[in-house]
């Protein structure tokens, strides 16, 4: 069984409990896990529950046929990929069926080989947009999550901590002198103390746990989960003091500290917006106090 196959969840979708069972034990002989639905209200709830990468559905069904089925999934199932299946008496196009939101569709009676060929071809090209997705949300100089990335994260990992009733803490670091930095030993050096900082960020947090992010320029993040203020202190102490001891020049670290906190009362995108410039605050705060340091505001 390919590795590769065996991670892909298929559901299928047919009324014909004939047809079922078939396609079943042929999608199963790919190599793909396989799931099966007798309509399409039983596929929706299979999918409130599983993880389902590919959907191949009958396009006639009584009650919610597949195109129906098909725009639930484009509007709640973002990550699921839908094949339409049809009758050749059936009057439907392919371009109908492709502009409704499916990636493919086929004729029944099914060919094994043509089966075989779209599921494939359906797994490449996903796995392709995953990789792509993933290199979108990397900074191209330090191999970091990106603001994008950041952006995508932060709303989720506060909502998660507020509902598992753990702490979250941001801290926002800024290099200190960097364009002064820049100007007096050019590009290439500053590009070095960037991707140095970024290893500095990995290296003083928890593996597996917090989270480093470049967010462009010489501005950086940090999102510290189950992490109380106390510790959250401690961490970025440990960040400043490793970036004093590798030396960039005269370049130093002010860094904002605050916890996220969420405030049910504020729009979840108003609180998001809000913790962050708290974060922002108290990295101007630091800067302002000398720099070089840490402050924190709740």
């Amino acid at each position: 069984m390919n590795a590769k196959t065996a991670s892909t969840v298929v559901l299928i979708v047919d009324d014909d409990e004939l047809v079922r069972k078939s396609l079943s034990v042929l999608v199963h002989s790919f190599g793909y896990y396989c799931l099966v639905a007798e309509a399409a209200e039983e596929a929706v709830r299979v999918m409130e529950s599983t993880h389902v990468d590919l959907v191949l559905s009958d396009l006639v069904m009584p009650e919610m046929d597949g195109l129906e089925l098909l725009a639930y999934i484009r509007k709640n199932q973002h990550n699921t990929d839908v094949i339409i299946s049809t009758g050749y008496h059936e009057k439907i196009s392919y371009a109908e069926v492709i502009h409704a939101g499916a990636i493919d569709f086929i004729k029944k009676p099914i060919d094994q080989a043509e089966l075989e060929a779209k599921l494939a071809r359906a797994t490449r090209e996903r796995r392709m947009l995953r990789e792509l997705e993933k290199l979108s949300k990397l900074d191209s100089l330090t191999s970091i999550p990106n603001r994008r990335a950041y952006d995508e994260m932060f709303s989720v990992e506060v909502e998660r901590a507020y509902r598992q009733n753990y702490p979250l803490m941001l801290a926002i670091v800024d290099i200190d002198n960097f364009k002064e930095y820049n100007d007096q030993y050019g590009h290439h050096e500053g590009d070095k103390v960037l991707v140095g900082l970024a290893e500095i960020l990995k290296d003083c947090t928890r593996e597996s746990v917090d989270v480093c992010f470049r967010l462009g320029g010489d501005e950086f993040a940090v999102l510290l989960p189950q992490a109380t203020p106390g510790q959250g202190e401690e961490i970025v102490q440990r960040i400043l003091q490793s970036y004093m001891e590798h030396g960039f020049g005269s370049t130093t670290l002010s860094i904002g500290l605050v916890s996220c906190r969420r405030n049910k009362n504020l729009p979840r995108e108003e609180d998001d917006m809000a913790i962050k410039k708290l974060a922002d605050q108290a990295m101007y705060e630091a800067k302002e106090n000398g720099k070089n340091c840490v402050r924190t505001r709740s």
